[in-house]
This record gives structure tokens, C-alpha cells and sequence, in this order.
């Protein structure tokens, strides 16, 4: 089953946002992050935003969860509140 990391931050400006978009559009993905999917909610009113990580097995996870951790805070959107595992119990696309 897929499982999902999901991290939520405080303080993200429209600006920081718009600076992360065109990182992740423009860089390569790291080897040590093997996510099949990477979804990031922004909420600019108040400044907070969702970041969901997905990945195929618990190996990918562990791995990409330990890669994700050791990323320098300047390289995240904002201020880390919280970050969460789930499984994926459904996912839907067009």
C-alpha cells in the first residue's frame, strides 16, 4: 500500500511559494528521494501551506522521510509545524 508524508508549515509567502514551484520544475529530483508524487497546498491568506509526499512501499518512505529530514530549513517553504505519516486508503485522478 502507498503511504504519504504529509508536512505542514507556517509563514509561506506567495514569493517563497513561487520561488519552491520553480525549483522543483526546474531541478532534477534527488536520487535519495524516491517519491512517485509530490502535491504542495498553499493557503497565501494565512500564510501556511500542505506538502504531500507520496510513495510506493514502506522502504521508499523511510528512505525519502530520512532525505527529507536533512533537508537545510532554508530549502522548505516555511517553518516546519508538523510532519505526519499516512496509508493511502484512496487515490483518484483524471
Amino acid at each position: 500500500m502507498a503511504l504519504a508524508r504529509v508536512v505542514k508549515f507556517e509563514d509561506v509567502d506567495a514569493d517563497t511559494m513561487e520561488a519552491q514551484r520553480q525549483r522543483i520544475e526546474t531541478g532534477e529530483r534527488p536520487d535519495d528521494l524516491p517519491a512517485s508524487e509530490l502535491v504542495i497546498l498553499h493557503d497565501p491568506e494565512s500564510a501556511k501551506a500542505l506538502a504531500i509526499v507520496f510513495f510506493e512501499t514502506e522502504d521508499d518512505y523511510a528512505k525519502g522521510d530520512a532525505a527529507l529530514n536533512a533537508m537545510p530549513t532554508g530549502d522548505t517553504p516555511g517553518r516546519r509545524v508538523s510532519v505526519s505519516k499516512y496509508q493511502v486508503a484512496m487515490r483518484m485522478s483524471d
